[in-house]
C-alpha cells in the first residue's frame, strides 16, 4: 500500500539524517576556523562590503572571502549559515541563508533591522550550518504523497510508482523529431511524448541523453504548450540542460544560482530576469526609501531615553511596511515572469523554494536520476502529473552515509524501480558518440545486455596509428602490495608504475611529434589516498610538467558525467586473501571504464582480482583482444 510505501521512506530518511548530524558534528565540534576552513565548511576570513534591504523583514548582506580563495568550499544557494565573530564564536553569532554565491563572495538573508555592533570589530567568518532545509523539504514532500495517498481520488501517478498499476500511452501518431537524432533517440522522444504518466529514458555512457531529453522538451512545449519544470540532483546537470533549453530559444527560468557562470546561464536566472523588468524601478525606489528610515533609525542607539527609543521604533515600522510593499512588487513580477515561462530548471530541493513552492506542471523531467536520493525525487513530482525520469542505475548511486538506510532500501533509486516495474515505459539510448567500440565492449556486455553500439566516427579511433584502444596491465607477482593510510588503501608501488607508464606513452607521443594536440588524461582511482600519492608524482614528473593542465588527477566519483581521451585506472587492491573493498562495486568501475575516448589503461594484480567475476571476466576480454600485458613487459622502459 502507498501509506506503508512512503511510511518506509520517512524512516530511512531519519535514520540517514541522524547519520548525517553524527558526522557533521563529529567534523565541526571542537574545531578552529583553520580547520573547518580546510574541511570546506567556513569561510574565514571574511569582509562585509554591502548590505541592502532584502525580501520582507529580511537584511542582505553581501560579504567576500579575504584570503584562502583557492580552497574548494560547499557553501551552496540555499544552505543555512551562521556568521560569527573569532573574538567570541559561542555568543557572538547570527543565523542565516545563502541567496546567492559566486566566486569568493555570497549574499545572506539574516531576519534582522541591522547587524549586530560585533561584526563592526573585523575578525568575521561563516560557517556551513548542518543541512536541516533538505531534510525537511524531503520529509514534508513524503508527508503530503501519504495524504494523498490515503484519498480515495488518489493520484494516479503515485499509484503507477509506489503499486505498479500500469501507464497509459496515447496513440501511435509520430510526431516530427529533427533527424539528427539517431532510432534509439527518436523512438525515446515519441515514448516520452505518447507517455500520460511515466516514461524513462535509459542513456548509457555517451549516448546522447541530454541532447535527447532537451529535443523531447522542445516537442512537448511545441505539441502541448505546457510548462515543464525540469530537475536534478545536482546544481552541474541543472545548469547544462538549463543551457542547451535556452539555446534552442525556449523561454527557461533557472530557479537558485549557477555553479557556473556563463552569460546564456546567467541570463537564465530569476535574478537576472527581474532585475530587467521595467518595475526594478519602483523597486529600488521603495529599498532606498527603506535604508533612509533605517539609517536615520541606527542614530537613535539603545541607550537613549523612552522617546528615542519609540521613535526608532517608529522608522524602523515605516521601513518595514516599504519591505512588504517590495515584497509585494517583487511577487507581482515573479509572477509576470513564471507566467511567460515555458520551462522553470531547478535542483530537486529547489524546486520548492519559496519563488516557485505553489507552481504546478503538467509535466516534469529528472535527470540524472540514477543518482537522486527517492524522497527528494517526490518534492517535485508532487507538482505534476507526468513525470520523465532519466539517467542510468548502472552508473553511480546516491551518496548514502548511513549504511543501514543503504541496506534497507534507501540506495535504491526511483528509477531502479521504475525500470523494473515499468519496462514498457522505458527506451534504452544505444548508440554512444564517446568511445572506440573494444572500451565500450565490456561494459556493454556486463550492463547493457551488448545492445550498445558504437557510432561510426568513434568506433575505431585512436590515440595513433597502431596503438592499443585497451589494456590491462597486470601486477600479480610483482610484490606491489596495498598499505592502510588511515582508513584508506593505498599501493605506492602501483602508483609509480603508472606514471612510468604514463610518461612512456608521453614520450611516445613525442616521437610521433603528436604533442601539440596533447590528448586530454585523467587518472582515477576508488581510493582518496591513491590519489593524492598519483597526485604527487604526477606533479614532481619533469616530463609530464608541460602537460599538466592537461592531466586530471582524481576519485572516480569525481568524473562521473566527463570524459578525456585516455583514462588511467589504479585499481589499488594487492593482496593475499582476495579482499577487494570498494572495488565490489561494478558500477563505481562502469563509471571509470567509460570515461575514456581512446585509449583506456587499468592496472591491476589478477592474482587479487580475480576472486571476483567481474574483473576475473575484465581480464578474459583483455586477453581476447590481446590487450592483456604483465607489468613486467614494462619494467625497462
Amino acid at each position: 500500500m502507498p501509506k506503508e510505501y512512503f511510511k518506509k521512506l520517512q524512516d530511512l530518511l531519519d535514520t540517514e539524517r541522524n547519520e548525517d548530524l553524527q558526522s557533521y558534528l563529529k567534523l565541526t565540534e571542537n574545531t578552529s576556523a583553520a580547520d573547518r576552513r580546510a574541511l570546506g565548511l567556513t569561510w574565514y576570513p571574511i569582509a562585509i562590503r554591502n548590505t541592502e534591504i532584502g525580501r520582507g523583514d529580511y537584511l542582505t548582506v553581501e560579504l567576500e572571502r579575504t584570503t584562502h580563495q583557492d580552497f574548494s568550499h560547499q557553501f551552496r544557494f540555499g544552505s543555512a549559515v551562521v556568521l560569527f565573530s573569532n573574538h567570541d564564536a559561542k555568543e557572538d553569532r547570527i543565523e542565516g541563508i545563502i541567496n546567492h554565491q559566486s566566486g569568493s563572495r555570497m549574499k545572506i538573508s539574516f531576519r534582522v533591522d541591522e547587524l549586530p555592533d560585533w561584526t563592526r570589530d573585523g575578525k568575521l567568518g561563516v560557517d556551513l550550518l548542518f543541512d536541516n532545509n533538505s531534510y525537511d523539504e524531503m520529509q514534508s514532500a513524503l508527508k503530503q504523497a501519504t495524504h494523498l495517498a490515503e484519498n480515495e481520488s488518489e493520484n494516479k501517478l503515485i499509484r503507477i510508482l509506489t503499486k505498479g498499476e500500469k501507464p497509459s500511452f496515447q496513440g501511435e501518431e509520430k510526431f516530427i523529431i529533427p533527424n539528427t537524432l539517431n532510432d534509439s533517440q527518436q523512438l525515446a522522444v515519441n515514448k516520452i511524448i505518447a507517455a500520460d504518466h511515466l516514461a524513462v529514458v535509459h542513456g548509457p555512457p555517451g549516448t546522447g541523453k541530454t541532447t535527447t531529453l532537451v529535443h523531447a522538451i522542445k516537442s512537448l512545449v511545441k505539441h502541448n504548450d505546457q510548462k515543464i519544470l525540469v530537475v536534478a540532483p545536482s546544481n552541474t546537470a541543472v545548469d547544462l540542460l538549463t543551457e542547451k533549453l535556452a539555446a534552442e530559444g525556449l523561454k527557461v527560468i533557472r530557479v537558485g544560482n549557477p555553479a557556473r557562470v556563463s552569460e546564456r546561464l546567467l541570463a537564465a536566472t530569476l535574478d537576472h530576469q527581474m532585475a530587467e523588468h521595467p518595475e526594478m524601478k519602483t523597486i529600488k525606489a521603495l529599498k532606498k526609501q527603506a535604508s533612509e528610515y533605517k539609517n536615520m533609525a541606527h542614530k537613535y542607539k539603545r541607550s537613549f531615553g523612552k522617546a528615542e527609543r519609540d521613535q526608532r521604533k517608529a522608522l524602523f515600522d515605516e521601513a518595514h511596511k516599504i519591505g512588504k510593499e517590495v515584497e509585494k512588487t517583487e511577487q507581482y513580477i515573479m509572477d509576470n515572469l513564471f507566467t511567460k515561462a515555458q520551462i522553470i530548471t531547478a535542483t530537486l530541493v529547489g524546486a520548492n523554494h519559496y519563488t516557485v513552492r505553489n507552481l504546478k506542471y503538467n509535466t516534469i523531467v529528472i535527470d540524472e536520476a540514477g543518482q537522486a536520493l527517492e524522497p527528494a525525487c517526490w518534492i517535485p513530482i508532487l507538482k505534476a502529473q507526468k513525470v520523465i525520469l532519466a539517467g542510468d542505475h548502472f552508473q553511480l548511486s546516491p551518496t548514502i552515509k548511513s549504511n543501514e538506510a543503504a541496506r534497507n532500501g534507501l540506495s535504491n533509486t526511483l528509477l531502479e524501480k521504475a525500470v523494473n516495474l515499468h519496462p514498457e515505459s522505458v527506451v534504452l539510448l544505444k548508440e554512444q558518440y564517446r568511445m572506440n567500440k573494444d572500451i565500450m565492449g565490456y561494459s556493454s556486455q556486463v550492463f547493457y545486455k551488448s545492445e550498445l553500439i558504437a557510432h561510426h566516427s568513434v568506433a575505431d579511433h585512436l590515440l595513433f596509428t597502431g596503438d592499443q584502444p585497451i589494456q590491462f596491465i597486470d601486477t600479480a607477482g610483482c610484490s606491489f602490495d596495498e598499505k592502510l593510510d588511515g582508513t584508506s588503501t593505498t599501493n605506492p608501488d602501483e602508483a609509480a608504475f603508472l606514471v612510468k607508464h604514463l610518461t612512456h606513452l608521453v614520450n611516445n607521443l613525442t616521437d610521433q611529434s603528436l604533442t601539440d594536440n596533447f590528448p586530454s588524461v585523467a587518472i582515477v582511482s576508488p581510493y582518496k589516498q591513491q590519489v593524492q600519492i598519483l597526485n604527487a608524482l604526477v606533479q614532481e614528473n619533469e616530463i609530464l610538467n608541460p602537460y599538466r593542465n592537461k592531466i586530471a588527477v582524481n576519485t572516480i566519483d569525481s568524473f562521473q558525467g566527463q570524459e578525456r581521451d585516455v583514462v588511467y585506472i589504479s585499481l589499488t587492491r594487492s593482496n593475499g586473501d582476495g579482499s577487494i573493498g570498494f572495488l565490489s562495486d561494478t558500477r563505481r568501475m562502469n563509471v571509470a571504464m567509460t570515461r575514456a575516448r581512446k585509449k583506456l589503461v587499468i592496472i591491476g594484480d589478477s592474482a587479487t582480482l580475480s576472486k571476483s567475476n567481474f574483473y576475473a571476466e575484465f581480464i578474459q576480454y583483455a586477453e581476447q583482444l590481446g590487450a592483456y600485458h604483465s607489468a613486467w613487459e614494462f619494467m625497462e622502459l
